[in-house]
């Protein structure tokens, strides 16, 4: 599968610039880490790079345990997607793209607790309603957050606790 593009030329620093469509479309921000590398045929790619897609195995068993552990659905995510989930459907979640409102939330750099009317966990998609959100911060970034969803057990100061504790310690794991 051939994706279009767009011509560049390479500047003498050996800078590329990579078009505003295309940085809105990939959602692409000023500061993101990017990976470039190449394949067989000869082509330059470059890819959106996430430090919490590393960790998405440790993410899992986390979110799992978390689950058994207090009976609510946790979800979690890096800025774009999310990357592991216990108790909802993983494969409905993962690598699904997060919402703008959820973006948003996770940029302001603090804990979030609705106040009856739910965030939309996914764009588009209204069956998944985030109760709390606490961002991953490592070396004073926004990597992600760790979600509370709206479940059949209302999420009190216990849950909240423990997903605040997760996102720490998904925090701290990445600056080791």
């Amino acid at each position: 599968m051939k994706a279009t593009g767009i011509v560049r030329r390479i500047d003498d620093l050996g800078r590329v610039v990579i078009p505003k469509e295309i940085r809105r479309t990939m959602r692409i921000r000023e500061g993101d880490p990017l990976e470039i590398y190449t394949d067989r045929e000869g082509s330059v790619i470059f890819r959106k790079y996430s430090q919490l897609e590393d960790m998405a195995e440790l993410a899992g068993e986390l979110c799992e345990t978390m689950y058994r552990v207090t009976s609510v659905p946790v979800v979690v995510t890096d800025r774009d997607c999310c990357i592991a989930a216990g108790g909802a459907p993983r494969k409905e979640l993962v690598e699904r793209g997060v919402s703008s409102e959820l973006g948003r939330v996770m940029e302001e750099r603090k804990p979030y607790r609705s106040g009856g009317e739910g965030l939309t966990l996914t764009e588009g998609d209204g069956r998944y309603q985030v109760e709390a959100v606490y961002p991953i911060i490592s070396h004073g970034d926004v990597l992600g957050s760790v979600l509370l969803l709206h479940g059949d057990v209302p999420v009190g100061e216990t849950e909240q606790k423990t997903a605040q504790i997760a996102a720490a310690f998904l925090g701290r794991h990445m600056e080791s």
